[in-house]
C-alpha cells in the first residue's frame, strides 16, 4: 500500500509548495511514484478525469502547476475535495455542519487503492483552516493516520512559539519541520546552535532554508491584478519578476544612486516626475509605476518600449500603492517556473530527508540520497 504525506504550515506562503516541488523531485529520482493534491482548494479549475465516465475532476492550480514542473500524468493529480472560498464558506456555516462526510470516505478509498508511492498533501495555510470543511491539518492527519511535515518562516526563537502548538495538536503525527526563510547569514548558526535546541524540544528538523528574494519575488502582472493599474506600454513583459520596491521621491541624482544599488525593482513615481522615471529606466527596473495626476511624456513610453520595461499608471496615492505592493511580496503562489526550479534547488542544497524516509518506509532499496 502507498503512504501517505501531509505537508503543512502554521502561517499562509510558508514555502509548503517549495517542499513539495523539492521533496517530490527527490522522490521521483529515486524511482518512488508520486501523487499529489490539495484536499481544501484554493484556486480551482475544472479538470477531465480522462475517464471513459467523464467524470469532472476539481484540480486545483497549485496541483497543476507543480504537475506539470514534476511531469506528473493526470491521473496522479489527485482532486480536491472542497473549495476555500467565501461562498462556499458561507454554505458550511448556514448548513451547520463541520464534517467532511462521504467526501473524506472518498480520499481515504483512493489513497488506498495505490498499491505503491507516496501521496503528498498539501494542507491548509494555517492550524485552525479548513475546520469549516473538516479538512483541517489536524483532521486530515488524524483521519488519514498520515505522518506531518511542517515548513515554518523563521525569524527568531520566539518563531518556536508555534511550532510547539502544532506538536500540542498533532501529537506523534508531526514527523518533524523545515525552516525556512531564514537569514542566509544566520544559516550555519541556525544548523549548529538552534537546530539541536529544537531537536531537544522533541521536533526533528529536516533542513534551515534561506530567505529567497526571487521566490519572495511577484510578477508585473500580479501588480497590475492588484492596483487595478492601466499598462501604458509593453503588455507582452508582465510576466517579469520584481524583487524590490524603490520609491521615486528624491532628487535625480539621490534617485540614481540609490536605484544602481537595488535590482529587479518596481518604481513608484508621481506621473509629473520625467526626470525620476527615465534615471529608473537605466537601472536594473522591472517596471515603472506612476502615480498621482497626468500621463506620461511621449518620450518616457518611447524610452519603456525601448528597453522593454512595462508602465502601468494608478489611481492610487504613492503610499496605498506602496502598501499594496509590500502585500504582495511573499504572498502569491508559486506558479512560475524560475521560482519552481529555484526552490526545487534550495530544498536540495539545504534539506535532508533519510529519517523521513525511514518512518514511511520507504528508506529500504533506495539508492544513496547525499543532498536532498
Amino acid at each position: 500500500m502507498s503512504s501517505t504525506l501531509l505537508i503543512g504550515s502554521c502561517d499562509p506562503f510558508s514555502g509548503k509548495s517549495a517542499l513539495v516541488l523539492g521533496l517530490a523531485r527527490m522522490l521521483t529520482r529515486q524511482g518512488v511514484p508520486v501523487r499529489f493534491g490539495k484536499p481544501l482548494a484554493t484556486s480551482l479549475r475544472l479538470g477531465r478525469s480522462g475517464q471513459d465516465d467523464g467524470e469532472t475532476r476539481l484540480i486545483d492550480d497549485d496541483v497543476a502547476f507543480i504537475g506539470s514542473m514534476l511531469g506528473l500524468a493526470a491521473a496522479n493529480l489527485l482532486p480536491s475535495l472542497d473549495l476555500q472560498h467565501p461562498d462556499t464558506a458561507s454554505d458550511r456555516l448556514l448548513a451547520g455542519s463541520l464534517s467532511a462526510g462521504d467526501r473524506f470516505t472518498q480520499l481515504q478509498q483512493q489513497l488506498q487503492a495505490y498499491p505503491d508511492g507516496i501521496n503528498l498533501l498539501e494542507a491548509a495555510g494555517s492550524l485552525s483552516e479548513g475546520l469549516l470543511y473538516g479538512l483541517s491539518l489536524s483532521q486530515l492527519a488524524q483521519g488519514l493516520e498520515a505522518p506531518v511535515v511542517l515548513v515554518h518562516l523563521w525569524a527568531d526563537s520566539r518563531s518556536v512559539e508555534p511550532l510547539l502548538q502544532a506538536r500540542s495538536q498533532l501529537g506523534e503525527r508531526l514527523a518533524g519541520v523545515v525552516l525556512n526563510a531564514v537569514n542566509p547569514e544566520d544559516v550555519e548558526e541556525m544548523n549548529a546552535e538552534v537546530v539541536p535546541a529544537i531537536e531537544r524540544l522533541g521536533l526533528p528538523v529536516f533542513g534551515v532554508m534561506p530567505r529567497s528574494p526571487l521566490l519572495r519575488s511577484v510578477t508585473v502582472e500580479e501588480l497590475v491584478e492588484r492596483l487595478g493599474a492601466r499598462v501604458l506600454c509593453c503588455p507582452e513583459r508582465l510576466d517579469l519578476l520584481v524583487e524590490t520596491l524603490s520609491i521615486g521621491a528624491m532628487n535625480v541624482n539621490s534617485a540614481m544612486e540609490f536605484f544602481r544599488r537595488r535590482r529587479n525593482m518596481a518604481v513608484v513615481t508621481g506621473a509629473d516626475r520625467t526626470d525620476i522615471q527615465l534615471a529608473a529606466l537605466e537601472a536594473s527596473t522591472q517596471c515603472l509605476i506612476l502615480t498621482g495626476v497626468g500621463e506620461p511624456l511621449a518620450q518616457l513610453i518611447s524610452r519603456a518600449e525601448e528597453l522593454d520595461v512595462p508602465v502601468l499608471k494608478v489611481d492610487h496615492d504613492t503610499l496605498t500603492t506602496v502598501e499594496v505592493i509590500e502585500r504582495a511580496f511573499g504572498h502569491v503562489r508559486l506558479h512560475e517556473s524560475v521560482k519552481a526550479s529555484y526552490a526545487m534547488r534550495l530544498v536540495e542544497e539545504h534539506c535532508r530527508f533519510e529519517r523521513l524516509l525511514e518512518r514511511l518506509q520507504l528508506a529500504n532499496g533506495l539508492a544513496p540520497q547525499g543532498r536532498c
